[in-house]
């Protein structure tokens, strides 16, 4: 069976308070894109090993088993009989850019094995399996647009759409580490409360919807501030680094003309 997890991007984000377990409360809206990676999982029956992994595409510097799709196997395999697959992963999603892109590869392996293998899991329960994987995995079992508070785990659904607008997504070659991206946020509540934020008409975002890593990460990475400000440059209505970064995003009314030197880029028409 074949899947294509797909990216997302973070309309706002504001951490608005350290916890006592050392993580931090964030308010945003994930939203999802089109950008996909694909996953393959087939049944092996030439092997008695619970599975063999194979993977294209962008390089994954880790073993096998420290892969967010053989963990999540692992983790239903602790609740049901799962027969030995075969798992291939092909790679576009770029890591360290603020996309989601492990956690989302995680999530349809849930999703997958559940529907391969019939066994009989609810979403609430996939929610649950999903929550241990990853902050944000669980968004990916709904794929709709959501309102997340807590860690990213506590999860509204929002009808807002961007139907009609061009998204650009642009990653520079650099990588921002989470640690880094935290080092000299302060946590505070927005001015204005976000649901209040995400009901202005979107030609208002540039001047109310904030991502708080921008702070701390433009500093240090000029150049994801520079695409930032090229995007507006050329009529983006919005722009925004999505996540803790290091992929910038922006609307535009229509296709993108812009051109980055070193760069990943991808554009799709909501």
């Amino acid at each position: 069976m074949i899947c294509f997890p797909n990216a997302k991007i973070n309309i706002g984000l504001y951490v608005t308070e350290k916890r006592p377990d050392g993580y931090h409360n964030i308010e945003t809206l994930f939203y999802p894109i089109q950008l996909k990676d694909a996953l393959e999982i087939i049944e092996n029956k030439d092997s008695d090993e619970p599975f063999v992994w194979s993977n294209s595409g962008i390089e994954i510097d880790a073993k096998p088993e420290d892969n967010l799709c053989v963990k999540a196997m692992m983790l239903l395999k602790q609740d049901f009989e799962i027969p030995p697959v075969k798992m291939h992963l092909h790679k576009v999603i770029p890591f360290g850019a603020g996309l989601g892109g492990g956690s989302a590869d995680a999530a349809f392996t849930l999703v997958t094995l559940n529907d391969m293998f019939d066994l009989g899991i609810n979403t609430a329960q996939l929610i649950k399996y999903a929550s241990q994987l990853g902050a944000d995995c669980a968004f990916f079992i709904h794929n709709t647009a959501h309102t997340a508070k807590g860690i990213g785990d506590i999860l509204d659904s929002n009808d807002i759409t961007l139907k009609g607008y061009h998204i650009l997504l642009v990653k520079p070659n650099v990588h921002v580490s989470t640690p880094e991206a935290y080092q000299g946020i302060v946590p505070k509540l927005p001015e204005l409360n976000f649901s209040e934020q995400l009901k202005m008409p979107i030609q208002q975002w540039k001047n109310t919807i904030h991502n708080d890593f921008e702070d701390s990460v433009f500093p240090n990475h000029p150049v994801i501030k520079n695409i930032k400000e090229q995007m507006y440059n050329e009529g983006a209505v919005y722009a925004s680094m999505t996540g803790s970064g290091a992929a910038v995003f922006g609307l535009f009314k229509e296709e993108a003309k812009l051109t980055f030197d070193d760069c990943f880029i991808w554009q799709e028409q909501i």
